[in-house]
Order: structure tokens, then C-alpha cells, then sequence
């Protein structure tokens, strides 16, 4: 009996090492990706956390109670964290304002600063029984190029707010075509690191223009809840095939 530990050390060891080697592996990799950082832990902020969790992303996790963030990011695995949203937005490459859209106008002068030549990912949809002022003003304006005043510093793009986040949930990654996203943006780096998020949650990236063309797809537009693929999609909001 005496013996039997010590012929299990080598063994131990080597494993310990293949661990050590394979979690550097995995740390590195994940160096390589984007930072993302979510102000929101509603249905969609919870949704889109999950979906780039699984695609390899770090993300941060925040909200107003940090106790709520904190049991969501333990669910998710040791690829999320959490914070404030103030913490979040400072994380992340890219910051996702997934809030109901009566919050942008109070968020807008707390995070501005911190969101300087940041990409902010804005998934949030206006409804003026909900959001009051603020909502009326981006149905008439546009929600995009709304957002995109309240934080003049940032390169803010639209997408993932035109499909039920109960859709996105069971369509990712579906067979070939894959489930249309559509995108908008003035930036068009920022539009090419929202894309290639679209793609990694699973989903095929259909750019419709500058903020402005976010209109085509905010509620009580013809691409709002519009469940098509890449086809589909530029069919019916009549961009090119």
C-alpha cells in the first residue's frame, strides 16, 4: 500500500500538465476574441450572454442589482463575470445596451464617457405605453440614429432587437439558410465587429445600410419580427440580392 501513491504521482503529473497546457490553450484563444460587455440581464441581455458564451466570448454581466448579475454569470460558465454597469461598459469592446429604451437617456450621460470610440450595440426597441418621451421620439426619428445622440462618443449599431429573443434561442446555428439578423450602422468597423458577433451567435448578418436604415426593422416597420433568411430578408426590405 505504501508503494501505490507514489506510482500515481507520474500519472498525476501528467495530467496536471495536460490541464496546465490545455487552460492556456483555452485562455489564449479566448485573449484573441472581443471583450463584451452587457448592461442588462432581462430576457435579452440573458439571451445574447448565452449565445456568445458558447461561441468562446468573454463576457461581463451587469445590472442595477449586482447580486442579479452575479447568479448570471455563475450560470454561464467561467467565461462570464459581473458587474456594474458602469464596470461593463469600461470591459467591454463591445457594450450591449440591453435595457428597455426608456433607460438610453439616463445611461447616455453616466456612460458616454467610458463609451468613448467604443462600438455600443444597441438591441433595445422604443414602445411609448413603456418608455414614454424618449420612444415617441425614436419612432419618429429613427431608434438608431437616437441612440447614436445620446452617446455621441460611441459608434453605436443596430441589430438582434427585430427578432423575439424565444426565436433566437432555438433558431441559432440552425441547418442551412441560417436565420437573417439584420444590422445597421454609420462606423463601418464597428458594423464588421457587430457582423462577425451576429455570425457567432449563430445567425447570418444582413447589413442594411447607415443608422438611419435601422428604421426597416424597428417596431412597426415591415422588418420587424421578420423571421427569413439572408434572401428573404433583403426581399422584403427591397435591399440588393
Amino acid at each position: 500500500m505504501t508503494g501505490f501513491p507514489l506510482r500515481r504521482r507520474p500519472f498525476l503529473a501528467a495530467l496536471a500538465g495536460l490541464a496546465t497546457v490545455s487552460s492556456a490553450s483555452a485562455v489564449e484563444a479566448t485573449s484573441q476574441k472581443m471583450r463584451i460587455g452587457i448592461i442588462g440581464t432581462g430576457h435579452v441581455g440573458t439571451t445574447l450572454a448565452e449565445l456568445w458564451v458558447h461561441a468562446g466570448y468573454p463576457v461581463m454581466v451587469s445590472s442595477r442589482s449586482l447580486s442579479e448579475a452575479q447568479s448570471l454569470a455563475t450560470s454561464l460558465g467561467p467565461l462570464a463575470t459581473a458587474g456594474t454597469p458602469a464596470q461593463a461598459a469600461a470591459y467591454g469592446d463591445v457594450v450591449v445596451l440591453a435595457v428597455p429604451y426608456g433607460a438610453i437617456p439616463q445611461l447616455g450621460p453616466q456612460l458616454s464617457r467610458t463609451l468613448l470610440d467604443k462600438v455600443v450595440l444597441d438591441p433595445s426597441n422604443p414602445y411609448p405605453w413603456r418608455d414614454g418621451a424618449i420612444a415617441d421620439t425614436a419612432q419618429r426619428d429613427g431608434a438608431g440614429v437616437t441612440t447614436q445622440r445620446y452617446f455621441p462618443s460611441a459608434h453605436v449599431v443596430r441589430a438582434f432587437n427585430s427578432i423575439d429573443m424565444t426565436t433566437l434561442r432555438s433558431e441559432a446555428h440552425r441547418a442551412s439558410p441560417l436565420l437573417a439578423v439584420p444590422v445597421a450602422g454609420d462606423d463601418a468597423q464597428a458594423v464588421s465587429q457587430v457582423t462577425m458577433l451576429v455570425k457567432a451567435a449563430g445567425f447570418d448578418p444582413v447589413v442594411t445600410g447607415n443608422l438611419a436604415t435601422a428604421r426597416l426593422f424597428q417596431p412597426g416597420s415591415a422588418g420587424f419580427e421578420l423571421e427569413r433568411d439572408a434572401a428573404g430578408l433583403k426581399q422584403v426590405l427591397h435591399l440588393p440580392q
